[in-house]
């Protein structure tokens, strides 16, 4: 039981410091359980056998819960790729609507959204409109962003299946024998908190949020200067050329921000770096220095001349066999690279945007120079954002995670294709344009039967899930390879280990020990201040771990305190439901909040600063209502 109870406690710090990735602490914790209790297994003195055996820490790979959250991810997957919801979010941006009415909408319709929907996909597919709204409201798109993750996760508290945390809690109580959560069982206590905590985003939250400049923004201080770049060719008398207090003398008035060399980026100062034929200077300058250098140096703002031959072949070498078109491609290339100096086609305009890595990405774990990214997409990365902050050292041998922000350069034409596989969401330089409408209906269709079904209690939503994503599939509103790429192995891995642990924990009685001490603490208190005072701790938690490692950790101790008290189980379950669910006050909690740090360009302090309020406002909020509702 001690041995368990100190594991716990270093898997907590290990989840909250990432000195090792999430993924490889669930997996060495797994590891280390699986040895301990095979080495020095836990046996029943009264029966003789085993407590805790492999077959019970490794249940967590066919738990229903677990399953379902699976499913709901392919399900969300097949009615974000059919656009299922495009006509929601067009009807949402209408252009009758004034910007503000679309944002109110929009965060509204994200809340309902959420209480069905996983709400990661949902928060993606609104992070590019609200993008584009905040540019028409001439806001920062930091005043937007969090709100729209907020909503998400109030959403997610209403019903069963608005989060994978609910599910978990549900799964856990069958585990320990109990009924499961009904599903609206939890309804009533999270419309209450949802609706208040709305009121706080509408009204409260843009108020004190502060304004954050992105990276294009910074990098062309406000749009007083223009990026650019400069292809240096060999008979270019920049060549050989040093840098002079990171200020190279044949650019006068103009600032060299990076210098890309293949696939390395050089930052300043540039001291003893000696230009070559071929390196790609990244540059911000004012119209009038643009202007003087495009004068006395034609073409030296423009790509080489066989830029459109490489494009073409780029493309048979991805797989597109048609030699005649990838022929008439090269030649429009040609056609359009001798038109330049006359006067350019708006596709082969070079734009600045910023994109997000999606959760899904096939771009995570790989890092800029093992994919290959500026032969891939022809376009440049020069800048590279986590969690808010530039990335500068090594910039091409950064492994690519989740919520990570591209500063890419390129053609118009180019820029906006990076979107179509979902592996990037394009933030900035687009109209958040959604994908074409494909089985829309058919998808939305299978999502609302499912759904209805599992609400009415005619199948389990176990099955419900599972057979909706299988015939996501088989009407072709998601293929396989997609289907896969929308399992999240960081969900699947962390709440795997998070159930070992539960178990171990329960069945050492180590989960008992914890209430019951912390009964000795507070049992003079009543079952009401002690239910708002399991609330406060396990929002803690939830703030500084996984929300979903906290539901299962802390579901069992929960569940042990309820009977010490006398207290139906469900209060102490939906209370650990409602309290996982709080992760305002930090990014690590809660995805969501981790892919509009990016976006939002926030700081560790905004979230607290912004999220800390509605948290208490929230825990006040029920600590009044679960005794009037619950009697206690």
């Amino acid at each position: 039981m001690w041995i368990t109870l100190a594991l716990t406690t270093i898997v907590v710090v290990l989840y909250v410091t990432e000195w090792v990735s999430l993924e490889m602490t669930s997996l060495g914790t797994l590891a280390v359980l699986l040895v301990l209790f095979q080495l020095f297994p836990a046996i029943d003195a009264a029966t003789g056998e085993r407590l805790v055996t492999a077959a019970d820490l490794l249940a967590g790979f066919s738990n229903p819960a677990l399953l379902t959250v699976l499913a709901l991810l392919v399900v969300g997957e097949g009615l974000i790729r059919a656009g299922a919801l495009d006509s929601v979010a067009e009807w949402a941006t209408h252009p009758r609507l004034s910007a503000w009415v679309s944002v109110l909408v929009i965060i509204v319709l994200v809340a309902v959204l959420s209480a069905f929907l996983n709400n990661t996909p949902v928060v993606v597919i609104f992070i590019p409109i609200l993008q584009a709204m905040a540019v028409r409201l001439n806001v920062n798109a930091s005043r937007v962003m969090m709100p729209l993750s907020y909503a998400a996760i109030l959403g997610g508290m209403t019903t069963l299946i608005g989060s994978s945390t609910n599910l978990l809690v549900s799964s856990a109580l069958i585990d320990l024998g109990l009924e499961p959560l009904s599903f609206f069982e939890i309804t009533p206590a999270g419309l209450l908190m949802a609706g208040l905590g709305l009121c706080y985003v509408i009204l409260v939250l843009p108020r004190v949020l502060p304004e954050r400049a992105g990276m294009a923004s910074r990098m062309t201080h406000h749009g007083k200067q223009f990026i650019s770049q400069i292809v240096v060719p060999s008979d270019s008398h920049l060549v050989g050329e040093k840098a002079v207090a990171g200020a190279f003398k044949s650019l006068p008035d103009i600032t060299v921000r990076m210098i890309q060399r293949g696939e390395h980026a050089e930052l300043p100062p540039f001291d003893d770096y000696a230009v070559k034929p071929g390196d790609t200077l990244v540059i911000a300058a004012t119209r009038a220095a643009l202007t003087e250098i495009s004068s006395r140096h034609p073409g030296l703002l423009h790509p080489p001349r066989r830029l459109g031959v490489d494009r073409a072949r780029d493309r048979l070498r991805d797989g597109d066999t048609d030699t005649g078109d990838a022929n008439a491609n090269a030649r429009r290339e040609k056609d359009r690279d001798k038109d330049r100096d006359g006067g350019k086609d708006l596709q082969d305009q070079e734009v600045l945007v910023e994109t997000m890595v999606t959760p899904s990405s096939r771009l995570i774990g790989a890092n800029l120079q093992q994919l290959g990214f500026r032969q891939r997409y022809r376009c440049l990365v020069i800048g590279i954002q986590r969690r808010a902050r530039m990335i500068r050292a090594s910039m091409t041998q950064i492994r690519l995670e989740a919520g990570d922000n591209l500063l890419i350069q390129g053609r118009w034409a180019d820029t906006e294709a990076l979107g179509r596989e979902r592996d990037l969401v394009v933030l900035s330089g687009t109209t958040g344009v959604l994908p074409r409408r494909h089985n829309a209906g058919l998808a939305a269709g299978i999502f609302i039967t499912a759904v209805g079904l599992a609400a009415l209690g005619i199948v389990p939503i176990v099955v419900a899930a599972i057979v909706a994503a299988v015939l996501m599939i088989a009407v072709q509103a998601v293929n396989l390879r997609q289907a896969t790429r929308a399992l999240d192995r960081k969900i699947l891995l962390v709440v795997v280990a998070a159930l070992a642990l539960g178990q171990a924990l329960e069945n050492t009685g180590a989960a008992a020990v914890v209430a019951n001490t912390a009964l000795g603490l507070f049992q003079d208190l009543g079952p009401a201040v002690i239910l708002s005072l399991f609330f406060l701790i396990v929002a803690g938690f939830t703030n500084v771990l996984t929300n979903n490692a906290t539901a299962v950790l802390f579901t069992p101790v929960g569940i042990n305190l309820a009977a010490e008290l006398g207290v139906d189980p469900h209060v102490f379950a939906i209370t650990t439901v409602l309290a996982a669910n709080c992760s305002f006050a930090s990014p690590v909690g809660y995805q969501t909040n981790l892919l509009i740090m990016g976006p939002g360009h926030y700081t560790f302090s905004d979230y607290t600063r912004a999220g800390l309020p509605l948290l208490l406002l929230v825990w006040v909020a029920f600590s009044l209502f679960a005794p009037w509702y619950w009697s206690l």
